[in-house]
């Protein structure tokens, strides 16, 4: 990857608890690929024994997120951060992808794709499927409903529209919460 600035394509996450310092963020649009519940999460968000479910660029389709100006000075700290946090497991690919801002300008940024000949992908899962996982599991980083409620509450802040997604945490919030387990509360007490 050439120096200089850097951007960054959010769409999970990334859009709520970035963790880096950027100049500026804008909402954005990559063609090609699509936001989906496609990654099994073993570590944040579920266990080896509970898998939760995590957020994933899948082929096909577009997805409106951010985009994050990174400025050059800052660039390998913060790549070194992402690759840190989303490679943990190799789950995702880092590729460098064409963006483009509602203002019309496309810049090629980084994002994290799901790599699908890995263990974690999880494909297609049926929405009923979907709701089980997520209303249930809990990782190192707390519950996986939490996960989902946090995406859905800062896509709207934005005022993107992400239908599946607030379709998922309408169902997920009808299902009673269990109690937190080990992992979210040693969270919470940090």
């Amino acid at each position: 990857m050439a120096a200089g600035d850097l951007w960054v394509f959010g769409y999970g996450s990334l859009i709520w608890r970035p963790g880096f310092p950027f100049l500026s963020a804008v909402p954005a649009v990559l063609h090609g690929y699509h936001r989906a519940f496609c990654v099994y999460s073993e570590h944040y968000r579920g266990t080896p024994e509970r898998r939760g479910l995590v957020l994933g660029l899948d082929r096909g389709g577009c997805c409106r997120g951010m985009l994050f100006h990174v400025a050059a000075d800052a660039r390998a700290t913060v790549l070194a951060y992402l690759r840190e946090r989303e490679l943990v497991t190799h789950v995702y690919e880092e590729k460098v992808v064409p963006v483009r801002t509602e203002a019309g300008a496309t810049v090629r940024a980084v994002t994290y794709v799901a790599d699908r000949r890995h263990v974690q992908y999880a494909g297609k899962l049926s929405f009923e499927d979907q709701v089980a996982v997520i209303a249930g599991a809990e990782g190192s980083a707390g519950r996986n409903r939490d996960y989902l409620a946090a995406t859905v509450a800062e896509l709207e802040r934005l005022g993107l529209v992400d239908g599946v997604l607030h379709r998922l945490d309408r169902a997920v919030r009808a299902i009673p919460a269990p109690p937190l387990g080990d992992h979210a509360v040693a969270h919470l007490t940090r």
